[in-house]
């Protein structure tokens, strides 16, 4: 495995200090304290600013340092691990400018690049308060003014992020009357440009979790920008955005993983100093049972983030998939896993100055708007259901990107560079994640691996034919748009059997490397300890659990609690964290797995 990919990530871990230490500017006392207080986080991002944080959201060939979109998954879950508010504050301007990045032409993105490394923040302007995700009912509306080349703008963005504080705004905007999927176009506004007058912010709105965002709006009341405004040619600005938000969907596992590292650090902290009936919390079955099928789910998700997030450079292609999978799995998953971690911690994962400085609590009320934003849960099984005819179709005739599913899988190999014109609305020749997986099997076999493990590969092999039956089972056409209930419950299993794909794909192809290594990462891999949990934990997930339910992800637990000792991340990569032990939040003396 490249250590490099891994070092900035490791960097900026020591470079923020020990979060346990309250008097360090990004610890979870200070978080607290700023949302107690619903504010905005600034000193800590402009420590992320200091550190170049904003550079990684700038392509390398534009002056930053993103050219590898694993990097940047890995750079944003360090940050997420510490705060949900801080990691969505900051990085939102990576969602801000990634339109440039995809249509716009070379001077502007240059220009937004350097704004950008400078400091300034980019928000994106697509919701309306009477439209929600629907963008083509958008009524805000840039006039376009040939003789004076110029746009005017009118109409209100609403529950956009860091829409005051932004200096730049990503604007979707009507320009043809009608509307229509060429009625749309994509802005670039800066508000120093703007007249005075022309447009106006709207009051901050009061959230459940991430309290200090600016979550806001901005109204326009005729502000005119110049035809250089315009991100791409007219009328293309819904495929720019569908195109732009298959990346940011699939960065957004960072913000999951980050979630779920610091609830399942928390909860095994808990359980490790809690004592009930004379002995350790961690002692007891359910406790055990609990914590290693969260841990199962952890490297589950770790495993669907790592492929799609190479996948943005080797399937670049098949994002409309990767990205749906990824934005719908990893944000109901890791709801799920707090929501089990909570009934855990009891009343303490609802008090705010009991246990852990309050922050199970802020974290669980944190991540519930990340299954929302850049398109919910049911938009992305929506938008695996308008594929589902072409993933069967692409599965029956063995179709589907291997090489580029292997390169994916391959952690020591790098990757080639990212080609945003080769971002599609549609996999056209399906998943080749999904088309690996006779590959992998065939690999596993040949790894002697236990029968058992053998067996639950299997098993889920069948399950993907299953799944792929029922996506090319004939549907009724309707002049009323309908979506059976059944169709999401297919895109479901879909997304489960392409994060089995992902986990024995990661498997086959690195597991002679990585058991072999020193480290703390190193144990889970071999004899297929972490792939078996997985798979187990998977078919569970799709109704169809093993003899020895749970028996697989059992030996997960020490590997946490050796995790949560030495300092290092409960991970399948080589991370440390910025310092030995730092994570860890004191307990009642603590208790061996």
């Amino acid at each position: 495995m490249e250590r490099a990919r891994y070092r900035a990530a490791e960097r900026i871990e020591a470079y923020l200090g020990d979060p346990a230490d309250p008097a360090t500017v990004f610890s979870y006392a200070n978080c607290a304290a700023l949302d107690e207080r619903e504010e905005y986080p600034a000193e800590i991002c402009r420590r992320l600013d200091d550190w170049g944080l904003a550079d990684y959201y700038v392509p390398a060939e534009y002056g930053g340092r993103l050219d590898d979109y694993e990097q940047l998954l890995q750079l944003m879950r360090a940050v997420a691990r510490r705060d949900l508010t801080v990691a969505i504050g900051h990085g939102k301007t990576y969602l801000g400018g990634v339109c440039v990045w995809v249509a716009g032409d070379r001077p502007q993105a240059e220009r937004l690049a350097a704004r950008v490394r400078a400091g300034a923040q980019v928000s994106l302007g697509l919701t309306e308060r009477a439209h929600g995700s629907d963008l083509l009912a958008g009524q805000t509306a840039a006039e376009h003014d040939p003789v004076l080349g110029n746009y005017r703008i009118t109409g209100e963005k609403w529950l956009i992020n860091n829409a005051t504080r932004g200096a730049l705004l990503t604007l979707l905007a009507r320009t043809a009357p009608g509307g229509g999927p060429r009625g749309f176009s994509v802005l670039l506004v800066d508000k120093r440009q703007l007249a005075p007058g022309g447009y106006q912010h709207l009051d901050k709105v009061r959230t459940l979790g991430i309290r200090g965002a600016d979550i806001s709006g901005i109204t326009f009341r005729g502000a005119e920008v110049p035809d250089a405004a315009l991100i791409g040619l007219p009328g293309t600005g819904l495929e720019t955005v569908l195109k732009a938000l298959q990346l940011t969907r699939t960065l957004c596992a960072a913000l999951s993983l980050g979630a779920a590292d610091h609830t399942l650090g928390l909860a095994v902290d808990f359980a490790r100093g809690r004592r009930l009936y004379g002995r350790a919390l961690i002692e007891l079955p359910l406790t055990r049972t609990e914590l290693s099928a969260s841990a199962a789910d952890l490297l589950i998700a770790e495993c669907v983030g790592i492929t799609a997030s190479r996948a943005v450079h080797t399937l670049t292609g098949e994002l409309s998939v990767v990205s749906a999978v990824a934005k719908y799995l990893l944000p109901t998953e890791t709801d799920a896993l707090i929501a089990r971690l909570s009934r855990l911690l009891g009343a303490r994962a609802y008090l705010k100055e009991v246990h852990a400085r309050g922050m199970f609590q802020k974290v669980d009320r944190d991540h519930r708007i990340v299954g929302l934003f850049d398109g919910n849960t049911a938009v992305n099984l929506s938008s695996l259901i308008n594929q589902f005819r072409g993933l069967a179709r692409a599965h029956a005739r063995g179709a589907g990107d291997r090489d580029g599913a292997a390169a994916a899988f391959r952690l020591d190999a790098p990757l080639p560079p990212f080609d945003p014109a080769r971002l599609s609305l549609a996999a056209r020749d399906g998943s080749g994640v999904l088309a690996s997986l006779p590959d992998s099997l065939e690999l596993l076999r040949a790894a002697a691996v236990p029968a058992a493990l053998l067996d639950s590969a299997e098993r889920l092999a069948a399950q993907v034919d299953q799944a792929h039956a029922e996506l090319a089972r004939p549907r009724m056409r309707s002049a009323v748009p309908y979506v059976p209930p059944q169709d999401f419950e297919t895109a479901r299993k879909y997304a489960l059997c392409f994060a089995a794909a992902a986990c024995l794909g990661l498997w086959v192809h690195n597991h002679r490397t990585e058991a072999g290594r020193r480290g703390p990462a190193a144990p889970l891999w071999r004899d297929g300890v972490w792939l078996h949990a997985a798979l187990d934990r998977l078919l569970e997930r799709l109704g169809e659990p093993g003899p020895d339910r749970g028996a697989a992800y059992e030996p997960l637990l020490s590997q946490l609690c050796a995790a949560r000792d030495g300092g290092t991340l409960f991970s399948l990569l080589p991370l440390v964290l910025g310092t030995a032990g730092a994570d860890r939040e004191t307990t009642d003396g603590g208790s061996p797995c």
